[in-house]
């Protein structure tokens, strides 16, 4: 397969950079490379990327896309984010196809959950 014109990288604003290394690492497990004060690379969340030091957020209220995250045990997994700081927005809701909720990071960046369980 190639790689060819797919999303490769992706990048996250943060107000405060260690708030999300300690938020990503302590849910999802994933690890970080630190580039300078403004700047993390992240791996082990299935697609690289990074944070950026900003003091902005993303939001769907706001027109960013959504990041969406699979658990095959969803409340497991949501008391895992409460757990670590992460704020439930929208609760666990049914959909065609599974059931997800939202949530915030401790930088206010909006993301999802979804299980087909």
């Amino acid at each position: 397969m190639t790689n060819h014109e797919k999303i490769n990288y992706i990048e996250f604003p943060a107000k405060n950079m260690q708030a999300a290394k300690d938020f990503f690492t302590a849910v999802f497990n994933w690890s970080f490379v630190d580039y300078g004060p403004d700047y993390a690379s992240f791996s082990d969340a299935g697609i690289a990327g990074g944070f950026v030091k900003s003091d902005l957020s993303s939001s769907g209220e706001n027109g960013s896309a959504l990041i969406v995250f699979y658990s095959n045990k969803l409340e497991q997994t949501q008391e895992k984010i409460e757990g670590a700081g992460g704020s439930i927005i929208k609760p666990i809701f049914d959909f065609p196809g599974g059931r997800r909720f939202h949530f915030t990071d401790p930088n206010g960046n909006e993301y999802a959950v979804w299980s087909d369980a």
